[in-house]
């Protein structure tokens, strides 16, 4: 154990213990902490690994070899934790931010000294100053949080998760790193679920991050491997079985013109074009015909389709709706994986397909026209299902237990990979 996790862990168990013996010693602890004469250089020592980001973002796949060796790690560190007592419930009974002073704060600085997102230099006080601002941010950006420094309904929420559960979460997703830290190609994409993001990895570094959309709860996006084959330029759109029943029906029963004012076709079984209005709507037989949604800016997956051989009929995809990947919980889709910026995605997987560069892929859209185009170099695509891992360095990120697969047999989730 490094010095300055072993200098934590002790921290934490001088709280504990005074916490146990009574407030005057635990003023001696908190006194000594103050007066140590080792809170200089805080600058050196806090502030460059600690501020907005800081180390936090990498370059690192969270499928890699080092992922595994990092989160093997960071499972000691967190045992150690657990074994002295975790660390303190943060009163989430206000909003506590950068100029408040509050007996509250007190608790949140142990929080963040615990955890390593704060030196134990620091000290502890009511003052909620710049060092805990750049703790919180750092907090914040290990659990896919806006880093504003702000605590509130999230932040409290990923703060007071205990040790031991975040322990529990540690160890589970170690055996889902293991089965997929060997050789998944020197190019590939990663769709992790729980975090609601995309990696493009090439040569063992992560060349593009995105913002992804992906299930809600109740309509899973599933775990699978494949291979990316095919990208659909202008494509069009036929709305699964699923989302026929449960979304277009009971809208057109609402609105008999919502088929036509969004660009959507009703198809026969032989490709004939079906009037929307000889359907009877009250009933499900319009569940017979295929829905097929023109090419344009209000198709459902807007500019282009990433195709993928799977038994589940999801892909990736663009999306009008931009505003989704600024939402905090981005739990939205029907099982398929909307991407943001996904032109930059495009642009790479297309790469090595002769004749498809940014520029004739930006012009073939402006075309209108539904153009496929086969990748000369299928990429690797997994999506998984990793909700905690380590980036090295002390910086452990978790991330909620969306569909709560965290309690389930891992027997069952390396079976579905």
């Amino acid at each position: 154990m490094n010095t300055t996790r072993r200098s934590f862990l002790t921290t934490a168990g001088a709280f504990a213990a005074s916490a146990l013996a009574g407030p005057a010693l635990a003023q001696d602890v908190i006194n000594d902490i103050l007066g140590s004469s080792r809170r200089g250089n805080w600058n050196d020592t806090f502030d460059a690994r600690a501020s907005e980001g800081g180390k936090v973002a990498s370059t690192l796949p969270i499928f890699s070899p080092q992922t595994v060796s990092y989160l093997e790690t960071a499972i000691g560190q967190y045992q150690n934790i657990v074994a002295q007592g975790g660390w303190p419930v943060v009163p989430a009974t206000k909003k506590l931010q950068l100029g408040v002073e509050d007996a509250d704060v007190q608790s949140l600085r142990q929080r963040l000294m615990i955890s390593g997102d704060l030196s134990q230099q620091a000290g502890i006080s009511p003052a909620f100053d710049t060092y805990v601002d750049a703790a919180v941010k750092r907090f914040q950006a290990r659990h896919g949080l806006p880093s504003d420094g702000v605590l509130g309904k999230y932040s409290y929420a990923a703060m007071n998760v205990s040790a031991p559960v975040r322990l529990g979460q540690l160890e589970t997703n170690l055996v889902r790193l293991r089965t997929m830290s060997g050789d998944l190609g020197n190019r590939y994409v990663m769709v992790n679920i729980p975090a609601a993001q995309i990696e493009a990895v090439e040569n063992g570094r992560v060349v593009l991050r995105h913002t992804a959309i992906v299930g809600k709860i109740d309509r899973q996006t599933p775990i699978l491997n494949s291979k990316i084959n095919e990208v659909i330029i202008n494509p069009y759109w036929n709305a699964p079985e699923s989302i026929v029943k449960k979304d277009i029906i009971p809208l057109m029963r609402k609105n008999p013109q919502y088929l036509t004012e969004n660009n959507i076709r009703l198809l026969a079984p032989d490709g004939s074009e079906v009037d929307p209005a000889t359907i009877d709507w009250s009933t499900e037989d319009a569940m017979k015909y295929r829905f097929r949604q023109d090419p344009g800016k209000i198709n459902a997956m807007a500019s282009v389709k990433i195709n993928f051989p799977n038994p589940h009929a999801v892909y990736m995809h663009d999306t009008p709706q931009q505003s989704l990947f600024s939402k905090l919980m981005r739990f939205d889709s029907s099982g398929c994986v909307r991407v943001q910026n996904v032109r930059d995605l495009v642009t790479w997987l297309l790469k090595n397909t002769d004749g498809w560069n940014r520029q004739r892929f930006e012009q073939t859209i402006k075309t209108g026209e539904s153009t496929p185009v086969q990748l000369a170099d299928p990429v690797p695509v997994y999506f998984t299902y990793i909700s905690a891992w380590s980036t090295g360095d002390g910086v452990v990120h978790f991330r909620d237990d969306v569909y709560a697969r965290d309690g389930v047999d891992e027997l069952k989730i390396s079976s579905a990979l």
